[in-house]
């Protein structure tokens, strides 16, 4: 009941990271936007372990532990929050939530490759389902300006990233507590991130009115501590089952958009959506039936 309930939570506080940055993307700069983020979750995580957790555990991390966080901050912050941010500018909310779902679909192809195993046909089938599933529910949205092809070309690179990210992360032994990993990888990933926030971003058309602190708060404090919190505790217990919880992002998030940004909700939606599921399922029908027959 207990990881029931923490896997409901993460899918619906991830899902509603597509919905926050596109608020806060109206008042700066995607990349503006992000590094204030990272910052503040960092700070707070890094500060709340080593300040108030009165627990050898909570260590400065040694030798090899920079380089995976490192490696990993790269990855899951830099890279593909990076990229997504940039991408939701360019990009409906509702697609930004569906794009998420395909995660458990390329973890399983960087699965098999890391294991130098061959993905089954269910598996590439699975894909192919769920890569269409976005482009269906895409189309419509391509018409009307919601979002431009080059948003999905960046959001489906950011996708990619956070796919190997995962993989990596569940193939390390980490002796850390999942808080000092979520806050270096986070403040490493934001330093990493600033040169390129530096280069392309107009610092003038920043506009820090309410809109700009509620959405860099929520994606803080709720998406960059909570939600990703739990996505580590669903991880470290299976990263199969951990993946599953994702198949609720796409229905959170379209509601999300469709409640507070007024995107339309049209047959492409559903038909996309479902295709998305399907795939999902096909892909990990096998682990689904052998989990619940052990």
């Amino acid at each position: 009941m207990k990881n029931s309930l923490i896997g409901l939570l993460f899918a619906m506080l991830w899902a509603s990271a597509s919905v926050a940055t596109k608020f806060g993307v109206l008042s700066a700069e995607p990349l503006v936007l992000a590094n204030i983020r990272f910052f503040i979750a960092g700070t707070l995580l890094l500060g709340y372990s080593y300040l108030l957790r009165p627990d050898p555990s909570f260590r400065l991390p040694q030798g090899m532990e920079w380089r995976h966080l490192a490696l990993f901050g790269f990855l899951n912050t830099t890279l593909y929050l990076g990229l997504y941010v940039y991408a939701m500018r360019y990009t409906a909310a509702g697609i930004g939530s569906l794009a998420v779902s395909t995660n458990p679909l390329l973890i399983i192809v960087m699965s098999a490759w890391w294991m130098g195993r061959k993905p089954s046909g269910a598996e590439l089938l699975g894909v192919l389902l769920g890569m269409a599933g976005v482009g269906v529910a895409t189309y419509p949205l391509l018409l009307n300006s919601y979002t431009t092809l080059g948003g999905i070309i960046l959001l489906m690179i950011s996708m990619l990233a956070v796919s190997v990210a995962s993989v990596y992360y569940a193939t390390i032994q980490w002796k850390l507590p999942n808080l000092l990993i979520n806050g270096w990888q986070v403040t490493i990933g934001g330093i990493l991130l600033l040169p390129f926030t530096g280069a392309i971003s107009d610092f003038s058309a920043i506009q820090w009115d309410e809109r700009f602190w509620w959405s860099v708060l929520w994606l803080s404090l709720v998406v960059s501590v909570g939600a990703l919190l739990c996505w580590f505790y669903l991880l470290r217990i299976d990263t199969v089952r951990a993946s599953l919880w994702l198949f609720l992002c796409p229905l959170f998030g379209f509601f999300y958009a469709w409640w507070l940004m007024g995107e339309p909700i049209t047959v492409y939606t559903y038909v996309g959506t479902a295709l998305v599921i399907g795939g999902l399922y096909m892909a990990q029908r096998k682990r689904i039936n052998k989990r619940a027959g052990s």
